[in-house]
Order: C-alpha cells, then structure tokens, then sequence
C-alpha cells in the first residue's frame, strides 16, 4: 500500500494532528479507565479499516499489560466472557457512534447502559475518545498510513 500523503510531514497535516493530539490530553487525564481507552481506539480502528491506528493501539495495549486475549477477541465482544460490563457498554457506544450512517445514531439504551457504569465526567470522556479516534481512522484511510511499523511508545 502506497501513502498518498504523509499528514505527519505535511505543514497542514502535522498542525491539525498536533491539535487532535493535545485535545486527547483531557482523556487521558479523566477517570476513564485506561484499558477502557484502549478497547474503544481498537475497536473503533477494526470498524473503520484502520491499519496505522490497530497496529498503534494494539501494541500499546499489550506494552501496557491487556492481555493478547482481550486484545485478540475486541471484535467479538459480544460472543466472549472476557470484558466487564462496563467495557461491554463503551464498545457498544464506540461501536453505535461509530457507525452513525449504518442507523439512527445512539440508541438510548446504549446511552443508558453507559451512564450505569461510568459518571458524567468519565461518559464526556468516553465521547470525546470516539470522537478523537474516528477523526484519526479516517485521515489515516484517506491518506492510506498504513500499519506495520509501529513501535509500542513511540509517539509518547
């Protein structure tokens, strides 16, 4: 697979990155889970065809001690007795305001279910991450990064 263009080494590119990037900063400093954080970029970059974002999240959630397991079943949450409640509702947030073509949005029993397991802080958060992990799945497929190089940390 050939880039297109390298958004990282481009002016525009590497400017609006920087500005996704320190956006993700009041994620990671919420009370999200951090493992709850990493299921949901993966599970959103398997949705989106991501390559560039599941080699990133993938070897950082198994730098970061997710078991191979849990990082090998993501796409079949729903068929696995692996995850908790709780991440089970963020990956069927991630999942519906993934797809937001594919139906109506989020159903309110997602949101429910969410709202069961995490305050309101922590759903902002849990927003705002698929939000952010949306925008870099998709400047990532049109520009066609691919995966493969990436190295646990590296981006910090």
């Amino acid at each position: 697979m050939e880039t297109r263009i390298n958004p990282m080494v481009n002016e525009v590119g590497s400017k609006w990155a920087r500005y996704i990037i320190s956006s993700n900063k009041a994620i990671t400093d919420s009370a999200l889970p951090k493992a709850v954080q990493e299921l949901v970029k993966i599970r959103a970059s398997q949705i989106n065809g991501c390559g560039g974002c599941l080699d990133m999240h993938t070897k950082d959630a198994a730098a970061a001690g997710e078991s191979a397991v849990r990082i090998n079943l993501i796409g079949a949450w729903r068929e696995t007795t692996v995850y908790t409640d709780a991440e089970r509702a963020a990956l069927e947030l991630t999942e519906q305001g993934t797809r937001l073509a594919d139906s109506s949005g989020v159903t309110d029993e997602a949101w429910a279910n969410a709202a069961k397991h995490f305050d309101e802080d922590q759903l902002m958060a849990l927003v705002a991450l698929i939000c952010v992990i949306n925008a870099f799945n998709r400047l990532n497929v049109i520009t066609r990064t691919p995966g493969g190089e990436y190295r646990a940390g590296q981006f910090g």
